[in-house]
């Protein structure tokens, strides 16, 4: 079930302490909207759920395990653009006071990042904060950050 799903990570957690990561992760909404809640079978490997929809249930997982280190790796690389939004959210609350390895090829998910290092064939080519690294006119970093926010989007 959903619930047993978050509960993953701490198998004793209250019904309470579920849904508060789950809010927090921004499941909660969707879980509610499913037909029995959080007791929904969502299948093996969560086959039921959308690629945002299980991102979320994830985080919910790590929330409630609270643990003091995480990594993510390219936690939103297969999701559509609503989609990384809301999952973009939920790690925020996720990664607030605790360290963080977060590896990413979208930069939106680092652009908060108190330390930014950028690798190039195995090397780390530049280090950096977001503002600092686009600064740097030559850089890696600009020129991808760049390419992914063409849009008009600044730092």
């Amino acid at each position: 079930t959903l619930a047993n799903n978050i509960r993953y990570g701490k198998p004793n957690a209250s019904d309470d302490e579920v849904q508060e990561a789950a809010r927090a992760a921004f499941a909660h909404d969707f879980i509610s909207e499913m037909p029995e809640g959080y007791e929904t079978n969502i299948g093996d490997r969560g086959v039921r759920l959308s690629g945002g929809q299980r991102q979320r249930i994830c985080i919910a997982r790590a929330l409630l395990k609270n643990a003091p280190i995480l990594i993510l790796d390219e936690a939103t690389s297969a999701l559509d653009t609503e989609s990384e939004q809301m999952v973009q959210n939920a790690l925020n609350n996720l990664m607030r006071n605790r360290t963080t390895f977060v590896i990413a090829h979208r930069l939106s998910t680092v652009l908060n990042a108190d330390r930014i290092l950028v690798l190039d064939k195995g090397e780390i080519v530049e280090q950096g904060s977001h503002e600092e690294l686009v600064m740097n006119e030559n850089g890696l970093y600009k020129k991808l950050y760049s390419m992914q926010f063409q849009d008009g989007e600044t730092s």
